[in-house]
């Protein structure tokens, strides 16, 4: 789950205004961390594996072939997410220092509990065997659309940050040349 943007708050008579997502201090940890390429790398990856992934639980769920790899694929996808949702950890307690629930991305991360509890229930129907084959491919439907928000969220969050970085580079200019 990549990092990054502009949270917003109300300020006195409703107003909404619009507080930077990084202070100072914490751009500069996030610019000089490791774990801002790795969440950089992981993140198009996990889209990947997911693109991937629905496509054979779909399959399967309109022919009824391909269940082992549809099942591969999930619990692929479900690995690649618990990775991205440790080293996101590791970089938000780096950047804002706090393993979990910054303030900068406190409803990404509720959310991203939630698709780690559906993503987390399909590796129990699997292995466990709690529901059939069809229950187990909707309940992997159920969990990627929980991560498709998610990541939404994060991208809203990533376009924040850079309109943010922008009219931040732009004032700094206009300053200077004043």
């Amino acid at each position: 789950m990549p990092r990054a943007a502009q949270g917003t708050q109300s300020g006195s008579g409703g107003d909404t205004v619009h507080k930077p997502l990084y202070t100072p201090e914490q751009r500069e940890r996030r610019d000089q961390s490791a774990w801002t390429l790795v969440q950089g790398i992981l993140a198009p990856l996990q889209f990947l594996v997911f693109l991937v992934s629905l496509g054979l639980v779909l399959r399967y769920l309109a022919t009824g072939e391909g269940l082992a790899w549809a099942t591969g694929s999930v619990v692929l996808k479900t690995l690649v997410l618990y990775t991205i949702m440790i080293t996101g950890s590791i970089w938000e307690k780096v950047v804002f220092g706090k393993y979990l629930f910054a303030e900068a991305f406190f409803w990404e991360d509720v959310f991203s509990m939630l698709v780690l509890a559906l993503h987390t229930a399909y590796l129990g129907a699997v292995f466990f065997g709690w529901l059939d084959a069809q229950g187990q491919m909707l309940l992997a439907l159920a969990a990627y659309a929980t991560y498709v928000i998610n990541a939404g969220q994060f991208l809203i969050k990533l376009r924040a940050a850079r309109l943010q970085a922008e009219a931040e580079r732009k004032a700094a200019l206009e300053g200077a040349s004043s």
